[in-house]
């Protein structure tokens, strides 16, 4: 064995030093080497299990090979000396170049962690890997990736609905608790399309609803003495439209990329409620057309195509509460499940405008069944409703959705706000009035994209309160409307002016969606010396009864 002198490496950029060792070997005493082993190998045969064996000559090639060591991380690669003898070859840092920094020992929750590419789509991820240049490297992935399902669930296996609870806190089970961990980093800024929420649709239903909102200002009786020019109501169509249409893409371009992120969101028990809005926001758009704008009647195709995939969704919701399984509703049961109700009555006004009032009835009967259901069970704060939080919210403001948007849908069936449609709109009113008069208790939270959703229930109260100035023209019926309407759309544009000032100048409007990111099972350690030491206490204890019954058997055999 050779030893060379030590060299310092050409690579400044490392500053590393490494120790190369030539070693050289000259083919008679290799042979010799082998012959002697290979004797030794027979007469231990002998001895043991007298087997003959049969001896092979082994020959190599003479050739010589450096082994480059780093001086500073104690590893070795071994290479083969190329035919320019200048050339050498330098150890990587990226961490895959051995065992020591990115083995398969290591790629359990610490190796994935940071790895955005568990929550691709599949067939992404899989065009990505075909381009993979060596095959050895497609095995050092598979052997990553089946380590790291050794100690992390698979991500796209289903999340349990109580794990949301176990995990998560605040009203929406959007923040993490203290005590969880999450398979992205917390302190790096993650892809856009995986920071973009579904709740971002709220916005869409905030706009939408203002629209209605100014169509009815502009159009009612009841406030024909306020002048209302009917381009209010055009622009905030227009900028409904433009804003539905931005976020729809953005969101189909994050369930094409991250669709794992997406079926997160779909089993989170809020978040799934908000897979309902789009097709909501398209029913508000088409209610509030603009009259310059809007045919003499609308086509019933219009009608089939916005609430056949709502329809469909509330099968699958419904099934799921009325099962009775994980997700039975007693347990998954929020102030954001009114969406999931509220677009039956919103569907019951646009089939009705429509001319199909048989399937506007169909659809009452279904929304108020269910609310009656949800109202019922959020009321009562069972035990088993982990989801209300204790502290008032704008969730709360849910509450009024659902009972403003039914008395607009009964009297636009039956063309009269008859009884039925006022004890509708007393409830709402009610509700109203008692989240008023603790205004204090909202202050202090976090503003988030989701408060968009909580500004439509006002602007239906506030519609709702116009068609009842339209039956009961008074001073108190119009001064409520007034006073509703102002509240509302002065609501939208303090959120408005928010969003672009948390979007635009602070950055921070899409902060990291930590609640996609939970672990399937929490990591629990395990408490072992307090265990070994009670085990061992009890073993001695059981030891000397032994040993203490064993002598008396022997004392009394003596005597």
């Amino acid at each position: 064995m050779n030893n060379g002198a030590s060299a310092t490496s050409p690579h400044n950029s490392f500053q590393t030093h490494f120790l190369d060792i030539h070693e050289v070997l000259p083919e008679d005493e290799e042979e010799e080497g082998v012959i002697k082993m290979e004797d030794n190998k027979v007469t231990s045969s002998k001895k043991g299990l007298q087997k003959p064996i049969k001896l092979r000559e082994l020959k190599r090639p003479q050739r010589s090979f450096n082994r480059q060591v780093s001086l500073e991380t104690g590893f070795s690669v071994l290479g083969v000396e190329s035919k320019a003898k200048d050339e050498k070859k330098v150890l990587r840092r990226s961490g895959r170049s051995f065992g020591g920094f990115d083995s398969a020992s290591r790629v359990g929750a610490e190796a994935r962690k940071g790895d955005f590419n568990i929550f691709r789509t599949k067939s992404t991820l899989s065009k990505q890997n075909s381009l993979l240049p060596t095959r050895k490297e497609k095995e050092m992935e598979n052997q990553r990736a089946e380590g790291a399902t050794g100690l992390n669930e698979p991500v796209n296996k289903s999340v349990p609905v109580g794990r949301y609870f176990d995990a998560l806190r605040g009203p929406e089970l959007d923040q993490v608790k203290d005590s969880e961990d999450i398979l992205l980093p917390k302190d790096e800024i993650w892809p856009f399309l995986l920071r973009f929420p579904i709740n971002c649709f709220g916005i869409c239903l905030g706009l939408s609803s203002q629209a209605v909102l100014w169509r009815a200002l502009s159009t009612s009786p009841a406030t024909k003495f306020l002048h209302v020019t009917p381009f209010i109501n055009l622009s905030l169509w227009l900028l409904a439209l433009a804003t539905l249409i931005s976020v729809s893409i953005t969101y189909l371009l994050k369930c094409i990329h991250y669709f794992e992120a997406v079926k997160r969101e779909y089993f989170h028990p809020v978040r799934v409620n908000f897979f309902f809005a789009p097709w909501v926001v398209c029913m508000f758009l088409a209610i509030g057309l603009p009259p310059m704008l809007e045919p003499a009647k609308l086509h019933p195709a219009i009608w089939c195509a916005f609430m056949g995939p709502y329809f469909f969704l509330e099968l699958k919701i419904y099934g799921q509460w009325l099962s009775g399984g994980k997700r039975r509703l007693c347990k998954v049961a929020n102030p954001s499940s009114h969406l999931s109700v509220v677009g039956n009555f919103v569907g019951a006004i646009l089939a009705s405008k429509v001319g199909w009032i048989e399937a506007a009835k169909f659809l009452w009967s279904i929304g108020f069944a269910h609310y009656i259901v949800v109202f019922v069970t959020l009321y009562q704060r069972l035990p088993t409703s982990e989801a209300l939080p204790k502290e008032l919210h704008p969730v709360y403001s849910m509450f009024i959705a659902a009972p403003s948007a039914a008395s607009i849908a009964w009297g636009s069936i039956y063309s009269e706000f008859d009884g039925c449609s006022r004890t509708c709109f007393f409830i709402a009113l009610f509700l109203y009035i008692s989240l008023v008069v603790r205004i204090n208790f909202f202050t202090g939270f976090r503003f988030s994209v989701a408060w968009w959703s909580y500004t439509f229930p006002m602007t239906t109260a506030s519609v709702a309160t116009i068609k009842y100035a339209e039956q009961v023209p008074s001073v108190l019926s119009k001064g409520l409307a007034l006073c509703l309407s102002f509240m509302s759309s002065t609501m939208v544009s303090v959120l408005f002016v928010s969003t672009l000032l948390h979007a635009l100048f602070w950055k921070t409007l899409f902060p990291n969606d930590l609640a996609i990111a939970i672990t399937k099972k929490r990591l629990v350690k395990e408490k072992k010396p307090f265990k070994k030491a009670y085990d061992i206490k009890r073993w001695t204890k059981q030891a000397l009864t032994k040993n203490n019954s064993g002598d008396k058997e022997f004392n009394g055999e003596n005597k």
